[in-house]
């Protein structure tokens, strides 16, 4: 946490194994800086007597965990019956007529083996008219059924689910997860309170946003009203152990059920539906028996191990003041602590 350039300026830690948290710690500060200076390559400290410790319930932009709770909304609709897994999209959204056209399936969103490309600049769009037609419009580039991670997947699971539950993706979260979870301080923002993220000027960002808190920091979910389904999110990480206590537990966390354990299973065993699986490159040691997470760009992560009943996630502002390319060491670090500590090693 210090330095020029410290991994993050604030973290928070949350472990631990069945209904039992064994480490809950935070460090740093939530806001550290006020601006970025170029010249320098260091963030403009602010007088300490101004700067916002890091706790352990200070929520965070959560980043790509979102797509997360996006794979367990249309996981409670396959449930349902209102889709199939393996439906093609353009049964459902006919409009989108490039997946259509292409044979574009939920499980190929879920696995991110639609072929479609990562991203596309719709922040740079001049309406959300422009948005949507370009999202429409969008063909697959790769070779489906071959891993690519794409934004573009939740982004077109979030528009299907919308259309065949007319209700919003917020309402999907809040009325599926976080309300009967009892998940108080996870949902779209704004979120005043948040730890403090960047988006100094280009080339460090895609818009020229400046330092920003409690506001959406992927241009696009920002572009979109903060409500989108690969970002947009804030949480914290006592209500993250939440969510993953629940899913180790086949989909119930006290009287309430979100899900049952076999949609669970599916969505924790590889491929993993909107989960990755055994990835040691921010797992560490816990990766090899079929531990399940993901991770956001903005220094968050989620680690599960359904052979355990483990549960770790760590909560950073690595993009404080300013984004740099990702640096997983301290996440594989903290994977491969748990994961000894279990081996007792």
């Amino acid at each position: 946490m210090s330095g020029p350039h410290p991994w993050a300026a604030g973290v928070v830690v949350v472990a631990g194994r069945g209904p039992v948290i064994a480490v809950a710690e935070a460090a740093g500060w939530a806001v550290r800086y006020s601006a970025y200076d170029e010249r320098t390559d260091t963030g403009v400290e602010l007088p300490p007597a101004a700067r916002v410790p890091m706790t352990v319930h200070t929520p965070f932009d959560i980043a790509s965990l979102t797509k997360l709770f996006t794979a367990t909304c249309v996981v409670q609709q396959l449930e349902r019956g209102t889709l199939g897994i393996d439906a093609r999209v353009g049964a459902y959204l006919p409009d989108f007529r490039a997946a259509a056209r292409h044979g574009v399936t939920v499980r190929q969103l879920l696995t991110h083996t639609s072929g479609l490309r990562p991203e596309l600049p719709l922040y740079a769009c001049a309406s959300d008219e422009e948005r949507l037609r370009l999202l429409r419009a969008e063909a697959p580039v790769g070779v489906p059924g071959t891993y690519c991670y794409s934004d573009l997947n939740p982004l077109i699971l979030q528009h299907l689910l919308e259309r065949v539950t007319g209700r919003t993706l917020d309402v999907l979260v809040r009325d599926g997860i976080t309300r009967p979870l009892g998940m108080t301080s996870t949902s779209f923002g704004p979120c005043p309170g948040a730890a403090a993220t960047a988006a100094p000027r280009r080339p460090w960002a895609k818009a020229n946003r400046g330092m920003l808190r409690g506001v959406v920091h992927d241009e696009n979910a920002w572009a979109l009203g903060g409500v989108a389904g690969h970002a947009g999110l804030f949480a914290t990480a006592h209500d993250l152990a939440v969510f993953g206590r629940t899913l180790l537990a086949g989909g119930s966390y006290g009287p309430a059920r979100i899900l049952g354990p076999d949609l669970v299973e599916l969505m924790l065993t590889a491929p993993g539906l909107g989960f990755a699986v055994d990835q040691p490159w921010f797992m560490g040691e816990l990766a090899g028996k079929g531990a399940a997470g993901h991770t956001g760009f903005t220094g968050t992560s989620l680690v599960l191990d359904p052979d355990t009943g483990t549960f770790l996630v760590l909560l950073a502002n690595t993009v404080h003041p300013r984004r740099r390319p990702a640096d997983n060491r301290l996440r594989v670090a903290a994977g491969t602590r748990m994961a000894r500590a279990l081996r007792g090693t």
